[in-house]
């Protein structure tokens, strides 16, 4: 015979050890989602191709440390001074390429580098061979 007053109980042991589990993976994921470091990562040199309407400024700088700007040659040490002048005369959005020999020492680049970006161009980057 079945006893339909019986009161069964309810076992909420299960339900608090899923709710003990997604509360710990959300408190792990949740930094991670307030944190994120907003970047945006440069593309491929092969996935577009520069419009040839925008003249390129060349840099190049030789092993004795001469630097040469189109038809303008300068020493390093000139550089700065120079470039503020040099400067007026091109589009600040126009890309550098820099070709340093390969015997400077990585100051000598990193200076150019860091003259070019002070003097307001943003778009440099260093020429290699190949």
């Amino acid at each position: 015979m079945i006893n339909f007053d019986e009161n069964p109980e309810l076992n909420i042991t299960p339900l608090v050890d899923i709710m003990l589990v997604l509360l710990a993976i959300l408190m792990v994921t949740t930094p991670a989602i307030i944190y994120e470091e907003q970047i945006s990562l440069p593309d491929g040199s092969k996935s577009k191709v520069l419009s040839q309407e925008l003249k390129s400024l060349t840099v190049r700088i030789d092993s004795q440390r001469q630097v040469y700007i189109d038809q303008s040659k300068m020493s390093l040490n000139e550089l700065s001074d120079n470039l503020v002048l040099l400067s007026k005369k091109y589009d600040k959005n126009s890309p550098v390429y820099i070709k340093a020999d390969k015997r400077l020492i990585y100051n000598d680049v990193m200076f150019v580098l860091k003259s070019m970006k002070n003097a307001g161009f943003s778009k440099v980057a260093l020429e290699t061979n190949g």
